[in-house]
């Protein structure tokens, strides 16, 4: 609807971000470092991920549910492989370290792997994918996350949405972030903010019906993208996230919107690897050039005047609104802002 919504600038709306964040606690440039994630899960159009999350991360901060300084305890299990002990500490810094290491690792032996326990959300997945292309490295991400979604077959929630990101260096890059449910649980948080419905297909209720309300699919649960092939994949991003990184796992990783007395235990993997491991870089280069093209210039399905790579509309709409701005809800400008008065911190006004 005409004036719901205002266009915040980047810069604002992360000095804002970080204001809040590091009068909760967090060191400075962890704090930084924090906005800058969730203001670019906004940029790219995953509002879910986005600062509509800053007064979750602020609560569990104030409340000592987060450690704000964690220790990051880093245990050598061989030359590609480390292992990273969060120490309860918020997501995003856990996550960056354990894939710095992984892209360390890579850049001297070709591969690096990681794996973080003791952790907890950390965001929108292809944050750390597009730190490996940064690096000029593919990637594969992964984590676990709070049971939302069930087993495939079961009815009660078990599973995260344990998303999965992958990336590979190109021209324009590869990049695939998503989630292994129907829908992110965010997205029908943020249906129910706006006052949405949801679509057909992406809930049951309490009771294991079908929904369409958002607020009926926060009891019930998400469903796995493609039935059993959604749930299988989830559960095996738990075992690699969960069961191997010595994380909580299924059922037993902590909701962080419900319980406010314990960590949630989340567990992340990350591998990097050299695109040149099996053919010189210039030979890749040109190879993904050329599968580049050749996708995009398939015929169009009706409705489509572009065939894009995975990736690819997300970096448009994060180069555009580095540009113009965001655009955020009355409804998130009041809830950022009262965060920030909690805080103690000029909001956004």
């Amino acid at each position: 609807m005409p004036g719901t919504e205002r266009i915040i600038q980047v810069e604002a709306l992360t000095g804002v971000a970080a204001a809040i964040l590091a009068a909760n606690g967090l060191p400075p440039e962890d704090a930084r470092y924090c906005a800058e994630c969730l203001v670019e899960a906004d940029l790219r159009g995953v509002s879910s991920h986005g600062v509509a999350r800053l007064p979750i991360y602020a609560r569990r901060l104030k409340e000592g549910v987060l450690n704000p300084a964690p220790k990051l305890t880093v245990t050598e299990r061989m030359p590609v492989a480390a292992h990273v002990d969060g120490d309860n500490g918020i997501g995003f810094v856990v996550a960056r370290k354990a894939m710095d290491i992984a892209i360390e690792k890579a850049a001297i032996y070709g591969v690096g792997l990681a794996a973080a326990s003791r952790s907890n959300h950390y965001g929108m997945s292809s944050l750390y994918v597009n730190r490996a292309l940064e690096a000029g490295l593919a990637s594969f991400v992964f984590t676990n996350a709070a049971p939302t979604m069930p087993v495939w077959g079961g009815r009660d929630p078990f599973l995260g949405t344990n998303p999965l990101a992958m990336g590979a260096p190109g021209a324009t890059p590869f990049v695939l972030d998503m989630a292994t449910s129907v829908a992110a649980k965010g997205k029908v948080r943020r249906a129910l903010a706006k006052g949405e419905a949801i679509p057909e297909g992406w809930a049951l209720d309490g009771e294991g019906r079908p929904t369409t309300d958002p607020a009926a699919a926060l009891e019930g649960v998400v469903l796995p993208l493609g039935g059993p092939k959604g749930s299988g994949v989830a559960v095996m991003i738990d075992v690699l996230a969960g069961i191997m990184s010595g994380a909580a796992s299924g059922d037993r990783v902590v909701n962080q919107n419900d319980d406010f007395t314990r960590g949630q235990d989340v567990g992340h993997f990350f591998l990097a690897m050299r695109p040149d491991l099996f053919m010189p870089a210039d030979t890749y280069a040109e190879r993904a050039r050329d599968y580049a093209e050749r996708l995009k210039a398939g015929r169009k399905a009706a409705g489509f005047g572009e065939i894009l790579l995975p990736g690819e509309p997300e970096a448009r709409r994060a180069e555009q609104a580095r540009r113009t701005g965001l655009p955020l809800s009355a409804q998130d400008i009041a809830a950022i802002d009262a965060a920030a008065r909690h805080a103690g911190v000029p909001g956004l006004g």
